[in-house]
């Protein structure tokens, strides 16, 4: 059984539910997820984890929409924790980040070259929470045979994407996930997941299972 790390929580989201969501769908090829809220504590405990799964909305909020806000979500990643997800994937762990990854941990100039990409607020912005058509882009063993598909969640649009990085999914044109190695780990982004009602999508949580798998270096299964 292969462990888990969720690193959850913050606004605007209800991660408890998406978080429990997505232990519930990893739970299927048999990986045991821990949740915690505690984004520097449970890096601490990073070497006890195959995979680390962001699934958090935590940055510095310095737009000004933001400021009721901040007393309570505003968040800087320590230099300690920095230094924790780069080791784990330095070891050849995996790291699962779901939707606002992208916006998570802006006070690290690092992150957006982990991820592959990041929300730029001069930009980047999404349509109204609804029903989006996901388009699947062969070519890597996640999405390999797997047909479009409709789900109800938010489509992130004009994220500053690193060149190079190739969509696995796409909406309207906009990268939605990747996959690529970093050190001798590896990362998978996935820009869905803003509610449960994402992994309402069987073909969906199909993804986030292999996703899961190909992160952990084990074989990847084909059927839907």
């Amino acid at each position: 059984m292969a462990r888990n790390l969720i690193l959850s929580g913050g606004m605007f989201h209800d991660f408890a539910a998406t978080s429990a969501a997505l232990a519930g769908t990893l739970a299927e090829v048999g990986v045991e997820s821990d949740v915690t809220e505690d984004i520097v504590g449970g890096l601490a405990d990073a070497p006890e984890y195959q995979l680390i799964t962001i699934n958090a909305l935590r940055w510095r909020m310095r737009q000004d929409r933001f400021a009721e806000h901040r007393p309570r979500w505003r968040f800087e990643l320590p230099a300690a924790a920095r230094t924790a997800l780069l080791d784990h994937l330095e070891r050849g762990g995996g790291l699962l980040c779901m939707h606002t990854a992208a916006i998570c941990f802006d006070d690290w100039q690092g992150w957006p070259r982990v991820l592959g990409g990041c929300w730029d607020w001069a930009k980047s912005h999404h349509p109204p929470l609804g029903w989006a058509s996901v388009r699947i882009h062969d070519g890597h063993p996640v999405v390999d045979g797997l047909r479009d598909f409709d789900l109800v969640d938010e489509v992130y649009s004009d994220l500053s994407v690193l060149p190079g990085v190739q969509p696995l999914a796409s909406s309207l044109g906009q990268p939605l996930i990747w996959a690529r190695p970093i050190r001798r780990g590896r990362v998978f982004y996935d820009a869905l997941g803003h509610d449960t009602r994402s992994y309402d999508s069987p073909i969906h949580r199909t993804i986030l299972q292999r996703a899961a798998l190909w992160l952990l270096k084990r074989p990847v299964a084909f059927s839907e």
